[in-house]
């Protein structure tokens, strides 16, 4: 899959294509409906697949110091999407003045003058263009004067997570805020996932007999709600079982939040300085504080237990 960092890394002689835009955080199984579509819908007309994507996310730039909690970072949507078969990713820069573009320009200026699109695939409530004034029947109308189709594609509604709502990031943030990893998991098709250097912390999991990898996020990252969680540590290629704690450390009066994962039953892990990812698959319980360090440590072997037999009731990844 081709990357592209604003409109001048696009190709001169780059030819027709097929367009989706959209910030696609977290690229959940709606934004996976519609990306496919396009997907599908470029490989019948023989030419290139196009996602078009921002960063920053919009809302900061709008209304600063409101930037979502994000579900992916770029790079991993990056990822996600190429498994979709997705042929070219463009990022913009969203900039002030980028914001101010009109739906009219927006259109001109990206979708016919640089990619030159002969379809484009959108949700129903797509908007964009200066103030979202820009919608799917303009897009519609302005395929008509520079020849593209329009395709809108309806969003999945869920089962379980989210009280039968269309799927959207901003109710699968909701999920992660509350610890219900679980919803999130059904709307995003796999574990909500955290990723980061990992960090010296205070070492107490080491003197307690339970290592963990201190993980220091990326900027913007949705963090699960305080507690206890099963999921998977990846390193490098390897995914390992892991007891996931998300917290202030109550029992040591810790006032930062951190983010622990203890790789079970892994002995001599040195991850200092090393990119991880921790995969959260299910809330074991909330953070607390206990009696005495042998209630701590109790509470932490059942939580191991907890956490494999969780593991193992969703199977493999």
């Amino acid at each position: 899959m081709q990357r592209w960092r604003g409109l001048e890394d696009i190709p001169q002689d780059w030819g027709r294509s097929v367009v989706t835009i959209g910030s696609y955080d977290g690229v959940h199984r709606g934004h996976q409906l519609i990306i496919s579509h396009a997907v599908d819908r470029a490989r019948e007309l023989g030419v290139p697949s196009v996602v078009v994507t921002f960063d920053p996310h919009p809302s900061e730039v709008v209304r600063p110091g409101s930037h979502p909690p994000l579900l992916a970072p770029h790079h991993r949507r990056a990822e996600l999407m190429a498994e979709l078969g997705v042929d070219a990713l463009l990022i913009l820069p969203f900039t002030t003045e980028f914001s101010k573009l009109s739906p009219a320009d927006f259109v001109a200026k990206v979708l016919v003058d640089k990619l030159h699109a002969k379809a484009v695939v959108e949700g129903p409530n797509f908007r964009f263009g200066h103030k979202a004034a820009g919608n799917v029947d303009f897009l519609r109308e302005q395929g008509q004067t520079y020849d593209f189709e329009v395709e809108v594609v309806e969003l999945y509604v869920s089962g379980a997570a989210g009280g039968g709502e269309p799927f959207s990031s901003t109710m699968t943030r909701r999920l992660v805020a509350e610890g219900d990893v679980e919803g999130a998991r059904e709307i995003l098709g796999r574990p909500h996932r955290v990723e980061g250097i990992v960090v010296r912390g205070a070492q107490r999991g080491r003197e307690l007999g339970f290592p963990t990898a201190n993980v220091e996020t990326l900027p913007h990252t949705a963090i699960p709600a305080d507690g206890v969680y099963a999921g998977w540590l990846h390193v490098g290629d390897e995914a390992m079982p892991a007891a996931i704690s998300v917290g202030t450390n109550p029992q040591f009066d810790g006032t930062e939040r951190t983010v622990e994962a203890y790789a079970i039953d892994r002995v001599g892990l040195d991850l200092y300085g090393l990119h991880v990812a921790v995969d959260f698959l299910a809330f074991v319980r909330g953070q607390a504080r206990f009696d005495s360090i042998e209630a701590l440590l109790e509470a932490i072997a059942d939580d191991v237990k907890r956490s494999l037999e969780l593991i193992e009731a969703y199977g493999a990844l």
